[in-house]
């Protein structure tokens, strides 16, 4: 009987699998693999490029430096999830957080009406109509909020809705490690 050759290019599909298999176990291993990573944790926070939204007042880069934690909410009036965190951000507020708002790629019109009808959490806001200012903050898409310590840096990042989970498990525990 003759022995047959083995060719090496019948180990590269094995092989590839495995590598492949391999780079996705790794990457699961994050802390919590369902959350979106954020270059900025741990950076100081961008800056603020907006336009006036109506006659609302306007925030800019010395509002995340004011030496108290502070939210920056990424939301539209077009965002359903917007509407879901709206409450959450409004109880926040009312006890004492400073929240400044960051309004994407939206219609002014829609946006005022948006905060007329569902209450107004911001203590300044701004429009953000290209999306410039969300693409320097790595904005996925909306709502998006970024916890900021006193000095501008930011701490934290939730995309999607500030639910009542994000809030117990994840914002009041960074809120509590920045006393």
């Amino acid at each position: 009987m003759s022995a047959r050759k083995v060719s090496p290019l019948m180990f590269l599909p094995p092989l590839l699998f495995a590598g492949l298999a391999a780079l996705f176990l790794i990457g699961m291993q994050r802390q919590n693999p369902d959350e979106l990573p954020s270059a900025l944790v741990g950076q100081q926070a961008p800056s603020a490029e907006m336009t006036p939204l109506g006659d609302k007042p306007m925030w800019d880069d010395a509002a995340l430096r004011s030496g108290k934690p502070t939210l920056v909410n990424f939301w539209a009036s077009w965002c359903g999830p917007c509407r879901v965190e709206h409450p959450n951000l409004e109880q926040l507020q009312s006890e004492g957080l400073t929240i400044l708002g960051a309004n994407y790629k939206d219609v002014q019109g829609n946006a005022l009406s948006f905060l007329n009808e569902l209450g107004d959490p911001y203590e300044a806001v701004g429009a953000d109509t290209a999306g410039r200012m969300a693409l320097n903050w790595g904005v996925y898409g909306v709502p998006e909020t970024y916890l900021i310590d006193g000095q501008g840096n930011v701490v934290l990042r939730i995309a999607g809705p500030v639910t009542q989970r994000e809030l117990d498990e994840r914002l009041r525990p960074a809120l509590d490690s920045l006393k």
